[in-house]
């Protein structure tokens, strides 16, 4: 399968649009739950040995096919500035009907944060609006994930 990567850019006209930054292959033919994100986010962006907090969001379509993905936010140790609006703009640009939400925990740790979770209310509740789901928060630490909707926290 082919993971896209995409960025937004500012036209002369002050427009808001995507750019496609790369593309990786990666294979596999099956996509179909937390444990195989975390899997591939390890195996191609080793997001299980990075040493600040990293933000990306999968853009899904109905049949949960990956549309893109994005770096959402870069942050700190134990830290990431991370706005929906941001989140819910890439996705509509995309033509998404439900996004994942992925980021690590550098201590290794995936336990969230009351922050993890205040967020992913936030998502949850702004998505209903939008009508654009929220999959799913993936926490990936060392040697381990937590899905939120696994763990029945969405």
């Amino acid at each position: 399968m082919r993971i896209n990567f995409y960025d937004t850019r500012i036209t002369e006209d002050a427009r808001t649009i995507l750019v496609k930054e790369k593309g990786i292959n990666y294979e596999s033919t099956k996509m179909n739950g937390p444990k195989e994100i975390s899997l591939m986010l390890k195996a191609l962006l080793h997001m299980d040995e990075l040493a600040e907090e990293h933000v990306y969001m999968i853009a899904l379509n109905t049949a949960c096919k990956i549309l893109g993905m994005f770096l959402i936010s870069k942050g700190t140790i134990c830290t990431s500035l991370v706005s929906p609006r941001e989140i819910f703009l890439r996705a509509a640009l995309i033509g998404a009907v439900q996004i994942v939400l992925v980021h690590n925990h550098p201590s290794g740790n995936p336990v969230p944060s009351e922050c993890d979770i205040e967020l992913t209310k936030r998502l949850k509740a702004g998505g209903e609006l939008l009508n654009i789901c929220l999959a799913d928060h993936i926490i990936i630490g060392r040697d381990s994930y937590l899905s939120f909707k696994e763990a029945k926290l969405l």
